[in-house]
């Protein structure tokens, strides 16, 4: 969430920032703006109606001692008469204040410097390209097919029991998908990363306090009995960890990672580009969360986008890194770097990672600060990206390791899955 001091000083550059995502913020913005002068302006009569007040109460004592009933009697009606007017003037500040938090949520984070205009996916900049190039076999297989062949992923089973987008990892599959995740684990907590095992359930705090709520409600599972919603990343709770937290100089950085199976409804995906692993309800993905001083923040982004293309490289795949146009980019980041993987079979680029800073959004929502060196409180920065998603990392390793006589499974993969081939 923006801060009212942010648009309080610098409105026009809010709006023009905004511009850049795409967002017309003129009409949000002035409407904040008069809510927040309205505010300030019944706080300060209220202010004036309770010194009245205790003035008031003062003198009651004073004539009561000095045995003024009647005029006592008097004064204590204008007392009610302000605690009336004070009643009305609680009711007009809710009802204000209550708007101006519907209406500031409302207002996408402002994207950094570094971001450039852009209408969607296609003017996405590609800051980086790597890993070694893909040669297969002849009539080679898209990773669906790969999956029924050698029997480790049953996307049909999945229908049966859940729906669609829900598959069912047998065998080596099975095996394969827990080798990654502890391998993705072993190598945060390598470089610094504190494990966490957080719920996959959260409470709708939570999910306003990283910017789930109110805006992707209708992309994430609602367990409405008890009013919880299944986690669409572990960025959620984890990051939700630092809720109402005021951090002390000596605490940065903190770094977690964790393990969660992740739950999207992806309303509205259809089409070829979803077939098989592309795009599921149910995946399980490695998370790294940062919280950072805000000056620390960008050199701690281009060590989390330096730490996932190791981990990339290690598993001897193609693969670029995009940094997101204004239009490509997420309602909560300031800016975030892409990472795609080379399907062969498919002939297309495959997202596995997002790495993004939401500078102060996310923190202004979840009443995150430390004390600076002065004692005061300042917002802190919150970082995170996938390290990695699942889903899409085993499509291209399949494919793009899909030989005559099976499926090669990369090194650093083998003392964690037990084998070497998939035949």
């Amino acid at each position: 969430m923006l801060t009212l001091k942010a648009l309080r000083d610098n409105p026009e550059q809010v709006i023009a920032k905004l511009a850049v995502k795409n967002f017309d913020a003129r009409e949000i913005v002035e409407k904040v703006l008069a809510l927040d002068a309205n505010r300030r302006a019944l706080q300060t009569e209220s202010d004036k109606l309770v010194a009245m007040q205790k003035q008031l109460a003062a003198k009651i004592g004073g004539l009561m001692k000095e045995g003024r009933r009647e005029e006592a009697e008097e004064v204590k009606k204008e007392v009610a008469e302000l605690k009336a007017k004070s009643s009305q003037l609680l009711a007009q500040a809710d009802e204000n204040n209550k708007e101006l938090d519907e209406q500031i949520v409302l207002l996408p984070n402002t994207p950094c410097d570094l971001v450039v205009p852009g209408k969607g996916a296609e003017d996405n900049q590609i800051v980086k390209t790597g890993g070694p190039e893909v040669h297969l076999p002849q009539n080679a297989l898209p990773h669906w097919e790969l999956a029924k062949k050698y029997d480790l992923i049953d996307f049909d089973l999945g229908v049966k029991l859940t729906g669609a987008g829900f598959p069912v990892y047998k065998g080596k599959g099975a095996k394969l998908q827990r080798a990654l995740i502890n391998y993705f684990l072993d190598f945060n907590t390598a470089a610094g990363y504190k494990e966490v095992e957080p719920p996959v359930l959260v409470n709708a705090a939570s999910g306003y306090g990283t910017g789930q709520l109110p805006d992707k409600e209708a992309q994430m599972y609602v367990v409405g009995l008890d009013g919880f919603y299944l986690v669409p990343t572990a960025e959620v709770p984890v990051t939700n960890i630092f809720r109402d937290v005021i951090l002390q100089n000596d605490e940065f950085p903190q770094k977690l990672t964790a393990y969660t199976p992740c739950f999207r409804r992806e309303a509205g995906s259809y089409g070829k580009d979803v077939r098989g692993l592309n795009r599921l309800h149910q995946f399980d993905k490695v998370e790294i969360v940062r919280i950072e001083k805000p000056e620390n923040s960008y050199a701690a982004l281009d060590e989390m986008v330096a730490h996932v293309e190791k981990l990339v490289c290690s598993l001897g795949l193609k693969y670029r890194i995009l940094r997101l146009c204004g239009g490509d980019l997420s309602f909560t980041s300031a800016i975030t770097y892409d990472f795609e993987l080379w399907s062969a079979a498919q002939g297309r680029w495959l997202e596995i990672s997002s790495v993004s800073n939401f500078e102060t959004f996310q923190a202004n929502r979840l009443h995150l600060r430390y004390r600076d060196t002065e004692g005061k409180t300042q917002l802190c920065h919150t970082l995170n990206g996938s390290s990695l998603a699942l889903p899409r990392v085993v499509a291209a390793l399949l494919e793009d390791n899909e030989t005559e006589d099976g499926i090669i499974i990369p090194e650093v993969l083998r003392p964690y899955t037990g084998f070497d081939k998939i035949d």
